[in-house]
């Protein structure tokens, strides 16, 4: 069963935390996330599933940045979620689907206790220009039977930033971004 906005409302600050929460957001089932102003890309031609990849950071100005189809980005939500005794699960908001972008290739699906920023991997069919602070998904809950364990991943839990893939740390648990092997410049527009 999913949760009304008026359930999503009242279960604010017990299961469910929307840090920074606006009302004007709130819809009859879901509630509108915003897109953050910064976004990353790839810098590999080649991603490797067994290793870190390098991206590059760039921000999103007030007047817009274009993202280029072909490209895949990644961006996140201005808002911190924490939800508890629910399953969160975002979706693109049909009005940006109707541009031709869209909002998760495959990470819409949350687990329950899962606390932080949302990462968004977002693909353009065409050139679309973005903004930052445009309601650019919505967050939805699901009731859950059963017993619960929380989710507490050391991948992805707690983030605070756009998070790239760590799947090479299911696949190649020794791979580290400071071992030798996998050293590669950083600068200031580069991350880790």
């Amino acid at each position: 069963m999913i949760l009304s906005g008026e359930e999503i409302r009242e279960q604010l600050g017990e299961s469910i935390v929307i840090d920074p929460f606006d009302p004007a957001r709130l819809n009859p089932n879901s509630y509108n996330l915003t897109l953050h102003n910064e976004i990353l890309t790839y810098e590999e031609v080649v991603l490797d599933m067994r290793q870190p990849n390098r991206f590059r950071r760039m921000a999103i100005p007030d007047d817009g940045l274009v993202l280029n189809p072909h490209q895949l980005y990644l961006g996140r939500t201005v808002e911190r979620t924490e939800t508890h005794k629910l399953v969160p699960m975002i979706e693109g908001r049909s009005s940006v689907g109707r541009l031709g972008l869209f909002v998760h290739a495959t990470g819409g699906f949350g687990d329950v206790g899962f606390a932080g920023y949302w990462t968004l991997e977002m693909f353009a069919v065409q050139p679309v220009r973005v903004y930052p602070n445009v309601p650019i998904c919505q967050i939805f809950y699901h009731e859950i039977r059963g017993d619960i364990h929380e989710y507490a991943s050391d991948k992805y839990q707690n983030n605070n930033d756009i998070q790239t893939s760590l799947f090479f740390k299911e696949l190649n648990p020794d791979a580290t971004l400071d071992d030798p092997q996998l050293q590669f410049p950083f600068g200031p527009d580069r991350g880790r």
